[in-house]
């Protein structure tokens, strides 16, 4: 087993730190089964946790279904900002009243457009 750089130690143990009990446990465990051999007593002095502290948390994760069965998703839905067309209904139809008058083209392919808006 080949030990962690200090600044890692200090970021697991900071990490470590934020998480729910039952996080904690499993995150012990999983850094624990990481390092094979040795991994449960060098993860517990690292993170200054019991030894069954890992242990419990490497068996949770064995016990872990394949499907967790839980909605993945924390944020409900509709949330965040609303797409620019929601909130302008209309913008489209004032996007081109605006060009209607400033365009420009090619006079040998009328399909080729461009605005013609003077710089701000």
């Amino acid at each position: 087993m080949i030990p962690y750089s200090v600044e890692t130690e200090r970021a697991m143990k900071k990490f470590y730190d934020a998480l729910s009990e039952k996080d904690k446990r499993r995150y012990a465990g999983i850094e624990a089964q990481k390092l094979g051999h040795g991994g449960i007593v060098y993860i517990s002095e690292v993170l200054v946790c019991d030894r069954n502290t890992v242990s419990k948390g490497i068996n949770e994760l064995i016990e872990l279904p394949e499907q967790s069965g839980y909605d993945k998703h924390i944020r409900k839905p509709g949330g965040g900002r609303k797409r620019y067309d929601e909130i302008y209904t209309d913008i489209d139809a004032k996007f081109l009243d605006v060009l209607k008058d400033h365009t420009a083209g090619d006079p040998m392919d009328e399909q080729v457009l461009w605005p013609d808006l003077p710089p701000p």
